[in-house]
C-alpha cells in the first residue's frame, strides 16, 4: 500500500516554481528518467551514484548524493504517487524526512510550470531546513534547465 501525500499548511512547507522554456514531456523525462536525472539531481556542484531507481508508485529510489568539497548524503526515497506527465511525488524514508510533490504543469507547447513542494509533518520541521534549501532548490533548477537543454533535439 502505498503512503497518502501530507495534507500541509503553508508553513510546513517550502515552495519553488519555475516556468521552463521546454515542453511537458520533456520536463516530465529529465524528473522520471533516471540517466537524466542522474546529471542534473542536486544542488551546483553535487554529483550523485544511483543504486536504485524503481520508477513506480511503491518504487524505491536509492542514490548518494556526493557533496562538492567534503560529504557523502544518502537518500532512500518511496514514489509515492505518479501521473505521467503531471505529477511525481516521493516519500524520504532517510533524514531529513518530508515528501516532495512535484507537478508539472503545460502552459503552452514550448512552456511548462513546474511547482517543486517539499511537505512537512510540522511546520517546527520545516524551519529548520527552510534557510538552507530555498537557495539549494533554485540552483537544483538551474542545472535541470541545462539538462533540458541537452535533451532539446
Amino acid at each position: 500500500m502505498t503512503s497518502q501525500i501530507l495534507s500541509t499548511t503553508p508553513n510546513s512547507e517550502i515552495v519553488t516554481t519555475r516556468v521552463l522554456n521546454f515542453p511537458q514531456e520533456l520536463v516530465f523525462k529529465a524528473w522520471s528518467t533516471p540517466e537524466h536525472l542522474i546529471n542534473w539531481w542536486g544542488p551546483k556542484g553535487f554529483t550523485n551514484t544511483f543504486h536504485e531507481f524503481n520508477f513506480c508508485e511503491g518504487g524505491k529510489w536509492r542514490f548518494i548524493m556526493h557533496g562538492p568539497e567534503v560529504g557523502n548524503y544518502a537518500n532512500e526515497c518511496e514514489f509515492i504517487k505518479i501521473e505521467k506527465p503531471n505529477l511525481i511525488a516521493w516519500k524520504r524514508h532517510s533524514k531529513p524526512l518530508f515528501q516532495i510533490l512535484t507537478t508539472f504543469e503545460a502552459i503552452s507547447e514550448n512552456e511548462t510550470k513546474v511547482i517543486f513542494k517539499m511537505l512537512f509533518e510540522t511546520a517546527e520541521e520545516c524551519q529548520k531546513l527552510k534557510p538552507y534549501v530555498v537557495d539549494k532548490n533554485e540552483e537544483n533548477f538551474d542545472r535541470l534547465e541545462i539538462e533540458l537543454s541537452k535533451m532539446t533535439p
